[in-house]
């Protein structure tokens, strides 16, 4: 869209589950009774949201929030999660059963959403033109022949856009939606605090573009460091992907020049403290976005990539931060000793992402384990929650994306809230999108300055300021700043489920 209206603006195998960074968080939680039952502390009822005036702490509103913490999970569209959650925007049923179905082109039938008790799934491609395949012209339908079209192995093990992957489910498993059983804490937090039913991703594509949005709301490939103008739209591959594990070298050959602007830019300049924080091992997603499965690549908070685009971006550099990006450890030593910083982004490994082939089991564990320790440490009263999955993965979703500029938005996936100020037990029917995130952000640390090429010193030709987008939903509507701090609901990391495999 022009300029001047106001649009001015990717698996590894499955490994052993995360051992290193699991074993060493679980056992830290499980030495202070994280595997205990549930809080059952009774909690006020909500009263009527005070974003305004003064309350506890004698701070306004969204002051009160002193830590934003995100958690980016993968691969997940909301109804393959939430989609029989009550009072929320899920599948269609009728006397408790889908009336939807997806076209199989290869069996020439109509697959029903189905409950899926699977610990590990397949899913399908999430590429653009899967993105647009599966929304088709808004019907919907287009999610099993896009998975049967995918590409599930190679003969070449060698080659890294590819696994030796054939399953069962290939193909038809993105009609499979886990319930309540299945992931009990992730229901316990919609239950007890706040689930979004319009939370889209903000790109209608993968990994990589969503990993940029978050941290700078665009997706560019660049040909000059230091010259945003340089910088030009790239929905579906901002820059080359670098050697594994090759350090950070500006200039080289394959290594991807991200020069525009950026959130932790501003986060600098207005002295508010921020940290990405990475679990080592691979990356969750495939350097070919197409694929579904691939040879994992190795990440940790020194090897840029996928899930770790930060070190790339020149203002992260030329204001001395690349320290800021740090192993997931120092994450959980933080939040015990009540030092996290205002903003934390905190990235999985591939077996704990959730991204098939990695269990969900796995994913929710870890989940907890991070939940938990910020909900044991000093910090809680004073923290908010978003967790989150980058993309649809392939899974049906019946919600047809609105559309705001040339990117996005992308399918919608399950969001959550989880704070002592969330309000308990709310569905959030707001049009949302990880846009929100960042605008919540600046509105609490930035006096609300935007990513705007016009304001923020560093002109780039981003097609669209994404916080400004008038659909877009505000996120202190899920909090009630006038109730005092909830307590914390612990949960147990290792919880009972139905999944199986």
């Amino acid at each position: 869209m022009a300029r001047g209206s106001w649009t001015r603006r990717r698996v590894g195998v499955v490994v052993a589950v995360g051992v290193a960074v699991l074993v060493g968080a679980l056992a830290f939680n499980a030495s202070r009774g994280s595997n205990s039952p549930p809080t059952t502390q009774p909690i006020s009822p909500s009263s009527p949201a005070a974003t305004g005036g003064r309350g506890f702490f004698g701070l306004p509103g969204i002051k009160k929030i002193r830590h934003v913490v995100v958690i980016m999970q993968e691969n997940r569209s909301f109804d393959s999660y939430f989609g029989t959650y009550p009072g929320a925007n899920g599948i269609a049923m009728k006397n408790g059963a889908p009336v939807v179905c997806a076209p199989d082109p290869a069996q020439k039938t109509c697959i029903k959403p189905f409950p899926d008790h699977a610990d590990v799934n397949v899913g399908g491609p999430h590429a653009a033109a899967s993105a647009r395949n599966d929304i088709g012209d808004g019907q919907m339908l287009g999610f099993v022949r896009e998975a049967r079209n995918a590409q599930h192995a190679c003969a070449d093990v060698n080659n890294p856009n590819c696994a030796l992957l054939r399953a069962a489910g290939a193909g038809t498993d993105v009609m499979g939606y886990h319930t309540q059983s299945d992931i009990p804490n992730y229901w316990a937090y919609a239950k007890n605090f706040v689930l979004q039913d319009r939370m889209f991703e903000p790109n209608a594509s993968w990994s990589l573009p969503e990993h940029l949005f978050q941290v700078s709301e665009w997706s560019a490939a660049c040909t000059m460091h230091n010259r945003p103008g340089s910088c030009t739209n790239a929905l579906e591959q901002p820059g080359p992907t670098p050697p594994n594990g090759s350090p950070l070298r500006p200039g080289k050959v394959g290594v991807p020049i991200y020069a525009w602007t950026d959130l932790t830019y501003l986060l600098h300049k207005h002295k508010v403290s921020w940290g990405y924080f990475v679990v080592a091992g691979s990356e969750p997603d495939c350097e070919d976005d197409a694929a579904i499965a691939c040879a994992p690549v190795k990440q940790n908070a020194r090897t840029p990539g996928i899930w770790n685009p930060l070190p790339y971006f020149d203002t992260v550099r030329n204001n001395d931060q690349l320290g800021n990006i740090q192993s997931v450890d120092h994450f959980y030593k933080a939040a015990h000793q009540g030092t996290l910083p205002a903003v934390s982004w905190v990235v999985p490994s591939g077996d704990l992402s959730e991204h098939p082939p990695g269990r969900i089991s796995a994913g929710m564990s870890y989940v907890t384990s991070l939940v938990n320790a910020v909900m044991r440490g000093p910090d809680w009263n004073s923290t908010a929650i978003f967790l989150a999955w980058d993309d649809w993965g392939g899974f049906y979703d019946h919600v047809v994306p609105p559309r705001v500029d040339v990117n996005g938005y992308g399918l919608r996936v399950p969001g959550l809230v989880i704070s002592p100020y969330a309000k308990r037990g709310h569905v959030d029917h707001q049009t949302l999108s990880f846009d929100a995130y960042v605008k919540f952000i600046e509105d609490d640390f930035l006096r609300s300055q935007r990513l705007d090429p016009e304001t923020d010193g560093r002109p780039d030709p981003r097609p669209t300021v994404r916080e400004d987008v008038p659909i877009l939903g505000d996120l202190r509507n899920d909090f009630d700043f006038s109730q005092p701090p909830r307590p914390p609901l612990l949960l147990p990391v290792h919880p009972r489920t139905t999944l199986t495999g």
